[in-house]
């Protein structure tokens, strides 16, 4: 796990794993967020099992899944929610974290 640091609460990373997770509260995170869709790779977890293990160590968890290339208003609007509720700190995760970056830079663009 690749985690990289974007502002005071909030980072990114690539694909994490169930296991993962418990690293992640041990961490200090509260909120993660899926910007990854189910099914873009054959080894990948589903989100599921990542909710599940979240759920079990009292993390928040949000799917707010965003097809690469392919961000929508819609998406912005759904991170926008998530960010909105979520107890910091947040680590958001995708294929390699570049969604989950570009997604919240949008965001904050729009936050003004």
């Amino acid at each position: 796990m690749d985690i990289r640091q974007i502002d005071e609460g909030y980072a990114v990373s690539g694909q994490i794993s169930p296991d993962d997770v418990r690293d992640l509260a041990a961490a200090g995170y509260h909120t993660i967020i899926c910007n990854r869709p189910d099914g873009e790779s054959a080894d990948q977890p589903n989100f599921a099992e990542i909710k599940n293990v979240a759920e079990k160590a009292g993390i928040a968890i949000y799917y707010v899944p965003v097809v690469s290339g392919q961000l929508t208003q819609d998406d912005v609007g759904a991170m926008a929610r998530a960010l909105d509720e979520a107890e910091g700190p947040v680590l958001a995760y995708c294929r390699s974290g570049a969604r989950s970056t570009n997604i919240y830079g949008i965001v904050q663009q729009q936050k003004g």
